[in-house]
Formats: C-alpha cells, sequence, structure tokens
C-alpha cells in the first residue's frame, strides 16, 4: 500500500460499542484487574515487571493456573504499566501506585478506553514481532548470548511483514460486501505479502517462504486474539506433527480451514484504520461525508465499493430533508469536467434512496440537457404520472453519459461489456447517431465499445463512430 493513495472506506461500529469490546478484551481486561489488585505492597523490579515472588498471587488474582499462568501475570502487567493503568511511584524502592488512565476505563468516554487499547494493541503488536523464545533460550544456553542474525531474525523486517499482512487483511474487510463475515484463509494471507503480482505459478523457493511465513502468523495471530484484534482459528495441530515435513497445499474448502483463519474483529477494523491514519494514509470511514456538501459526497463516494457508498450515501440522506436534499444532489451532478457521469451516476443511485418527497426537485429538471434524462428514469420507477417522453437527443446524451460512468467505475467488466453488447442489439444504426453526441466523453465511450463488443463488424462500426466524434470535436 502507498501511504498517498486512499482506502476503501471502513464501516465502523458505534464507539460505545467498541469501547465496551475493548473493556472486554483478555488483554485490556486482564491488565485492568491487576491495576486494581496492586497496593502498597506491590513491588517492581527495575524493568517494571513484577517481582519473581508476586508474580503467583497476580495470577492468581486473574484466575490463571498451568505452565503458562506466571508468563500471562507478567504479560499483564506489562499492559498495566505500558498503558499508564499502573504508575511506578519509586524506582530505587520499586513502589507503584494506580495511573491516572485506570479511572479512564469507567469514568473516561468511550474515545477515552479506546486510546487506551490501542496503546494496549501497540504492546501486543511489538510482542508478536519477537522471535520465538524457545530459540532464543536455546541460543542462550548455546553461546551465552543472544545473536539475532543466527536466528534469521531483522526486528524491523518483521514487523514491516506483520504490518503488511494487517494491512492486506484491513483492505480484503473494507473491500468485502459485509465485512467480517468471510475469514481469510491463512496460506492466501501469507501468499498475499509474499507473491509478486506479476508470478503466474509461485516457485517452490515462494511456496516454501510461504509456508514458513504460514507458522509465523499461527503464533502471532494466537497472541493478537485476546487483545481483541482478530478472530482467529489457528492451524490444526495434526499439521505440524512432522517438523521435517512442509504443510501440504490445501485442496478444498474443507482442508482450507485447516491452514488457519482469521478475521478482523469491528474493534481490530477500528484498531488498524487509527494505525493507519496515524501513519499518514488516507483512511476514511462510512459517516466522514455525513456533514459535507452534495459535491463533497458524490465525489467522495465515486471510488468508493457499492456497498460503502450506499453506507455512506443513507447517512448523508439521513441528516437532510428529502426534497432539500435531492434539489443539493441534482445541482452537484452537473459539469461536463471528466468525473461529471460518475457524479452523475452516484447522484441516481442516491436519489433511489429518496422517497416520493423529492419529486418536485426532479420534475424543475426535466428540461436540463444533463439531468432531465436521469430525472425521467426516477419519475418513471417512482410510478409518478405526466412524464414527458424524452427527445432522442437528450435519450442518446444519457446513454453515452451512463456508459462513460460504468467505464469510470468499474473499467472493462463484465457488466459493461453486457451493456455494450445490448445498446448496439437493441438500437439499429446506434453508431451513426451516436457520434453526433455532444457529450465531451463521446469518443472515449465509443472507443470502448468498439474495444469490448465481440462483434468484429461492430466493433469496426464503433471505432469509426469514434473517429468521427473526435473529429467532430476538434481532437
Amino acid at each position: 500500500m502507498s501511504d498517498s493513495s486512499t482506502l476503501p472506506p471502513a464501516r465502523l461500529r458505534p464507539e460505545a460499542e467498541l469501547a465496551r469490546d475493548a473493556l472486554a478484551a483478555p488483554v485490556l481486561a486482564r491488565a485492568a484487574r491487576l491495576a486494581r489488585w496492586a497496593g502498597p505492597e506491590t513491588r517492581v523490579d527495575a524493568g517494571g515487571g513484577l517481582v519473581e515472588e508476586q508474580v503467583p498471587g497476580a495470577a492468581e488474582v486473574l484466575g490463571l493456573t498451568g505452565d503458562d499462568a506466571a508468563a500471562y501475570a507478567s504479560e499483564a502487567w506489562r499492559i498495566a504499566v505500558d498503558t499508564g493503568l499502573v504508575e511506578i511511584l519509586d524506582e530505587e524502592a520499586g513502589t507503584v501506585e494506580a495511573g491516572e488512565e485506570l479511572a479512564l476505563l469507567t469514568g473516561g468516554s468511550p474515545q477515552d478506553v479506546l486510546g487506551v487499547w490501542l496503546t494496549a494493541l501497540e504492546t501486543v503488536l511489538a510482542d508478536a514481532s519477537v522471535p520465538d523464545l524457545d530459540e532464543v533460550v536455546d541460543a542462550l544456553a548455546e553461546g551465552g548470548e543472544v545473536d539475532l542474525s543466527r536466528l534469521g531474525w531483522d526486528p524491523e523486517a518483521e514487523a514491516e511483514f506483520l504490518d503488511g499482512v494487517l494491512g492486506n487483511l484491513y483492505l480484503l474487510t473494507v473491500g468485502a460486501e459485509a465485512p467480517g463475515d468471510s475469514p481469510v484463509p491463512l496460506p492466501a494471507l501469507a501468499a498475499s505479502v509474499l507473491v509478486p503480482g506479476d508470478m503466474d505459478e509461485p516457485s517452490n523457493d515462494v511456496l516454501e517462504r510461504v509456508s514458513d511465513a504460514m507458522m509465523r502468523l499461527d503464533d502471532q495471530f494466537r497472541l493478537l486474539e485476546p487483545a481483541g484484534l482478530v478472530a482467529y482459528q489457528p492451524v490444526d495441530e495434526a499439521l505440524m506433527a512432522d517438523a521435517d515435513e512442509e504443510p501440504a497445499p490445501p485442496v478444498d474448502d474443507t482442508d482450507v480451514a485447516r491452514y488457519g483463519m482469521v478475521r478482523l474483529t469491528p474493534l481490530g477494523l477500528y484498531g488498524l484504520r487509527a494505525r493507519l491514519l496515524e501513519a499518514g494514509y488516507d483512511a476514511p470511514a462510512v459517516g466522514d461525508l455525513a456533514d459535507k456538501g452534495a459535491d463533497a459526497l458524490l465525489d467522495g463516494t465515486a471510488a468508493y465499493p457499492p456497498p460503502a457508498a450506499h453506507a455512506e450515501t443513507e447517512q448523508w440522506l439521513g441528516r437532510r430533508d428529502p426534497l432539500a436534499a435531492a434539489r443539493e444532489l441534482l445541482a452537484a451532478a452537473r459539469g461536463t469536467d471528466p468525473g461529471a457521469p460518475l457524479r452523475r451516476l452516484r447522484c441516481q443511485q442516491a436519489l433511489s434512496l429518496v422517497g416520493a418527497e423529492a419529486e418536485p426537485a426532479l420534475r424543475e429538471v426535466l428540461d436540463d440537457a444533463e439531468l432531465g434524462g436521469l430525472a425521467r428514469v426516477w419519475l418513471t420507477e417512482h410510478g409518478a404520472g405526466d412524464v414527458p417522453a424524452p427527445p432522442e437527443e437528450m435519450v442518446f446524451w444519457l446513454t453515452i453519459d451512463t456508459v462513460a460512468a460504468q467505464l469510470a467505475a468499474e473499467g472493462n467488466s463484465e457488466e459493461l461489456r453486457e451493456l455494450v453488447q445490448g445498446l448496439a442489439r437493441q438500437h439499429g444504426g446506434f453508431f451513426d447517431t451516436a457520434w453526433r453526441v455532444g457529450h465531451p466523453a463521446t469518443a472515449d465511450v465509443l472507443e470502448a465499445m468498439g474495444r469490448l463488443h465481440p462483434d468484429k463488424k461492430v466493433a469496426k462500426e464503433a471505432r469509426k463512430a469514434a473517429f468521427k466524434a473526435r473529429s467532430q470535436q476538434g481532437g
């Protein structure tokens, strides 16, 4: 991802709901519990961690048992310190007190709570980029010191890789029809970062790197799930029984789940968007345009996926009188610039969400060369009476405008290909008239029709018409 590009908009849950999810996330819930447990007798070492003899008490407070209880308790304490839920009172004495952030979890705003959670998330993400501690222990046992190069661990590269994976997971989530409903297979997510886009068939070397990355990601997502960032179904342990064998590639949907499945939670979507914004990305959210004018709405949603554009438009309309909104949309849809056709398409889609109250606004533009066609379409679809038939010139102008908008929105899509074939089939002599249409995009549309139509004869007619149109326009 380039930090200069605009990402698809995220559809976020209300902050109050997200704050409740943050408080319920095990990582933050445990840290808060330890912060409330800590008192005058609590002691920490020089690094701010609980002294060894107090770790069992912390584990007991958290209800942790088993071999990992001490590690989880120590992690929870470190989160408490890192987030400011606990503050070191005296470094030499090792005493602590409740931090100012602790009161925010009960008395602060949802935004305050989410701010504490975001700080905790950064600590967990940093932990997720650390190599397997067993390897570190083995290295210490062998040589007395840790040689990161021997372990093959590059902290910056590891953090960059995880950021790339999470960035792709974010893009997959915001681009989905129903974000969060479809988990992503771990092999596909690893491949999205490691397999070059121009590589048709991954080489054995690349496949081996993807396999290794899957195992790393399995460990990392197990750490990130308790933070509330993801919902994760781990890799089937049976696949890792023999360390000398790489997992076989999945062959069907049933097998895919055994290789790990991950999806962003609503809280995770909020968290990754916050990190992207902090890193300088343009990462909009649905609702950002609700208080702006119709021009900002139509231009801003031009590149949105249809579900996101629909959700944004609903929020925009919900804050306005229907008739006034319709008039504002129609006024913003005018223009002869290259972006105007797509603005009118978005305007038409927005008006489809407005009820009969908007009818006077549509009747006011029936004679407008740019808006009269879409006005007739709206009035007819809403069962209005006395809708005048459009003149032929307006029909052809609307046709060119519609195809131009589809080209801008979808490129050479299959839907557009079908539209082009339908137009040529339904209107005899279409190209004889179309090249004369005084629309700025006429020549470009006719060239596209020549490119998209499968019939060579029809395609040739379209190209000839495009040449005539361009000559007429002086191009």
